[in-house]
């Protein structure tokens, strides 16, 4: 997961598309011996905890008899850019990483992608799918991308060290009490909230408030409704007044700081507090830090607190041949595959897109994400299941640009609702 920033539009393809053959990355040479089906894969899982991830997946493609040929690009955007750009040029990868959302709604539309419902029905993926994953997934009936992970992009992050160093003895339980301890953690000299300062990272913060403060309503009314009264109301304001008060809190190194170099000032304890997916878990696991115990993990505050569900799925470009065919079913059945669930959710900091697993070896902030998922009234999906990706880029634009100006709170009122008008 990890990447988020603005999903490319279909104009972008096509001028990624007219690029010349030298812009694209060399190709993978091809082994010398290739025992089973050869599936390329385009991902961008490239900080530590994301490769410790990745290298679960291609370990069990492995076992299971194929030959995965590993194509890590870094970031989100470029890797989508080089993965659309491969399939218009006709020499597509065996499968790609987008988000689940509606990042390849149009390379659907333009017939590019394989739908892997035979391996959606043969192992039962409605029994055991989230609704809202069932959602993305899915569409026009049928089934363009495989689910690999749960994420929950909003978790709200804090480091033990650094926490009683301030000393602050109990961890906060609402907006208030987490304001004051960013108080403490300043006047303990350190920096209170650890933050990169890129647009799908503060639009990260600007959620947390929206679902902490604004609760489940207001979300759907703002993002899936695009419900105009709502964007103007005193109960929005107040959360973009919220948003905004929390990037006082954030040091002068934040502009353009990766999420996962945000994550590392908690590991090291030069930082407090980060808002961040819980993919950052992966990197506490791979510093060797154990919840509980080196840092803590707040989903949200209260027991109603709103659930987002996003997360990655692999897409599957129109084969060229049957052995890319094979390779893509036994890929889109091993990802799914119970024991490849949970082997890479451990190492992601994910959890499992199945809810028939056995998922007592994940860790704490984990099983708090698992036994959340169980009660459904608190799923939502992310805004960029609710918004289109013109839609999802400008509101990102808007809150980015009044996260680091003086920008008077009705205008970026106004702003939102015409970004966002139906």
């Amino acid at each position: 997961m990890a990447e988020r920033r603005r999903p490319g539009r279909w104009a972008a393809v096509l001028l990624a598309a007219a690029l010349p053959v030298g812009a694209a990355p060399p190709q993978p040479a091809a082994p010398a011996s290739t025992p089973g089906v050869k599936a390329e894969v385009i991902h961008w899982w490239t900080s530590g905890g994301e490769s410790a991830a990745v290298k679960t997946l291609a370990e069990a493609y492995r076992a299971a008899g194929g030959v995965w040929v590993d194509m890590a690009v870094a970031l989100g955007e470029q890797a989508r850019a080089v993965a659309i750009n491969r399939m218009v040029g006709g020499n597509p990868p065996t499968a790609a990483q987008f988000n689940t959302s509606r990042q390849f709604a149009d390379i659907v539309e333009q017939g590019m992608l394989a739908p892997m419902d035979e391996v959606a029905q043969r192992d039962g993926w409605e029994r055991f799918l989230p609704e809202v994953v069932l959602g993305a997934v899915r569409v026009n009936g049928h089934f363009y991308a495989v689910p690999i992970s749960i994420h929950m992009p909003t978790w709200i992050w804090y480091s033990k060290a650094a926490f009683r160093k301030a000393g602050i003895t109990a961890e906060p339980r609402s907006l208030d009490e987490l304001f004051v301890a960013l108080d403490k953690l300043r006047a303990a000299g350190l920096v209170p909230l650890a933050h990169g300062g890129q647009a799908w990272q503060d639009n990260t913060v600007f959620t947390a408030v929206l679902t902490n403060q604004g609760g489940r309503d207001l979300y759907l009314k703002v993002l899936r409704d695009r419900d105009p009264a709502a964007i103007g109301s005193e109960a929005f304001r107040q959360v973009l007044l919220t948003f905004k008060r929390l990037q006082g809190y954030v040091d002068r190194g934040s502009p353009g700081r990766n999420w996962n170099d945000a994550t590392a000032m908690l590991i090291t304890g030069k930082a407090g507090v980060q808002f961040m997916g819980d993919w950052a878990k992966g990197e506490f696991t791979q510093a060797g830090l154990v919840p509980g115990r080196d840092y803590g993990c707040i989903a949200g505050f209260g027991p109603q607190a709103p659930y987002i569900i996003q997360g990655d799925v692999f897409v599957f470009p129109k084969p060229k041949n049957a052995q890319a065919a094979k390779a893509q079913q036994l890929l889109a059945g091993v990802i799914t595959a119970p024991a490849t669930q949970v082997a890479f959710s451990q190492k992601k900091g994910s959890i499992p897109i199945r809810t028939d697993v056995d998922t007592s070896k994940l860790d704490a902030c984990a099983q708090q994400g698992v036994a959340i998922m169980k009660d459904k009234a608190r799923h939502l999906g992310n805004g960029e299941i609710y918004l289109t990706p013109d839609q999802n880029g400008a509101l990102a634009d808007i809150l980015t640009a009044y996260w680091n100006r003086s920008i008077p709170v009705e205008k970026v009122q106004r702003d939102i609702a015409a970004a966002l008008k139906r």
